[in-house]
């Protein structure tokens, strides 16, 4: 999925601008979220999914609760097509 694409679906970007103000329980974005588009908890995990899974966020676990946070830099399939990579989403290694 493109940045674009995932920016483009209005519930991402205002979770996004939650987690710009640091980390928050999945718990936490899901009643912000179902206070603002009534939906459900069920539909917020979907978007966190795709935000974590574009590398616009990031997971940490503390006991039962899953904590995310805003990705210092997205990774994206187009940044590092044809380059080399170290392992890490998002890095790019120069070739030049």
């Amino acid at each position: 999925m493109h940045a674009f694409d995932v920016l483009g679906d209005p519930v991402r970007r205002v979770i996004l601008e939650l987690l710009a103000t640091g980390e928050h329980s999945s718990g936490e974005i899901g009643r912000s979220c179902a206070a603002r588009f009534g939906i459900t908890q069920s539909a917020v995990s979907q978007q966190l999914r795709i935000l974590r899974d574009s590398g616009f966020a990031s997971v940490r676990a503390d006991g039962a609760r899953r904590n995310l946070r805003r990705a210092v830099r997205p990774a994206s399939r187009e940044s590092t097509a044809g380059s080399t990579n170290s392992g890490r989403p998002g890095c790019r290694v120069s070739t030049r």
